[in-house]
């Protein structure tokens, strides 16, 4: 998939660094269930990839304030789609652009629920959410505190070099999605529904996460139909090339793919984000439909 490249990105939806103060709160990772901190996050109930305060005195702090300057700078150049095709951070722009015009008009139209935009956060290195510390252990996740996307700016490299996902720009394009799957699940009051205290593959938690793989795929299906602020078309239609590329990140994110390529055996009762067989099913399922009603993931033991 690619963008038109006279659309027009807004970069108002997205900032560099900088999140919220501590607050608690769960992460909900999509993306981020390829990395074994956020897992066991999730698993329980708090977040364990580290947590800070400011300190005045740290250079580190020195550091990431630089990290986060340069990251701004970087969303600031993200101008049209031409720039989004060239650069993963504007692919993240024009990808949150396309899914938030999507969400707009679907919620509505759908269910007679108003959607909110959620502010996506790209940063190098770490920063602070509402949920604990964002950082390049945790991977993309959903904070439902401040109702921010947080997303590593060196993610997708890892995506595709560490657990096997192409590098197609649909497999990043997915894990925007799906975190924004998140949000709309807090939107409607679902999201807690994964807080049941439990893991395995028919745990709240996995449900959940599928629903977020069918909601992107709902927004895949109607991704090149979105447009910018002008009425400019933001995305082109898909090939089957494409939705390979997909397929392909979520299936690098499925528990039993995580476990195996962590040098252990499959552990079934541990999974929070479900099997790769599963997550690219209900990916499919929404892609297909088209329809957010058919991610009904609470309704079947067949996931």
């Amino acid at each position: 998939m690619s963008f038109n490249t006279d659309a027009q990105l807004d970069t108002s939806q997205v900032t560099g660094g900088g999140g919220g103060g501590m607050r608690g709160g769960a992460i909900m990772g999509g993306g981020a269930g390829a990395i074994v901190l956020i897992i066991l996050s999730l698993l329980f109930g708090q977040n364990l990839t580290g947590s800070s305060g400011s300190n005045p005195f740290d250079p580190t702090q020195v550091t990431q304030q630089g990290q986060d300057n340069l990251q701004g700078k970087a969303i600031s150049e993200c101008k049209t789609g031409a720039d989004a095709n060239e650069n993963a951070t504007c692919r993240v722009v024009g990808t949150v652009n396309s899914v938030q015009d999507y969400w707009t008009d679907a919620l509505p139209a759908d269910i007679d629920r108003q959607y909110r935009n959620s502010t996506a956060v790209i940063y190098s290195g770490q920063t602070q959410s509402a949920c604990g510390t964002a950082s390049n252990a945790t991977g993309p996740f959903y904070c439902p505190s401040d109702e921010r996307v947080y997303i590593d700016a060196t993610f997708f490299d890892e995506l595709t070099s560490r657990f096997g996902a192409d590098d197609g720009a649909l497999a990043q394009e997915y894990v925007v999605a799906h975190e924004y799957g998140h949000h709309v699940q807090n939107i409607l009051g679902i999201l807690a529904k994964g807080q049941d205290g439990r893991s395995g593959p028919l745990s709240g938690g996995v449900r959940v996460e599928l629903m977020a793989d069918c909601f992107g795929g709902v927004w895949a299906h109607h991704a090149s139909t979105t447009e910018d602020e002008t009425g400019t078309t933001l995305l082109k239609p898909f090939t089957d090339e494409d939705i390979e590329s997909a397929l392909s990140a979520a299936a690098a994110v499925g528990d039993d793919h995580i476990q195996q390529s962590q040098g252990g055996g499959v552990n079934q009762d541990t999974w929070t984000h479900g099997s790769s067989a599963s997550r690219q099913k209900w990916f499919l399922a929404g892609y297909e439909s088209g329809n957010l009603n058919s991610c009904d993931t609470f309704a079947t033991n067949d996931l």
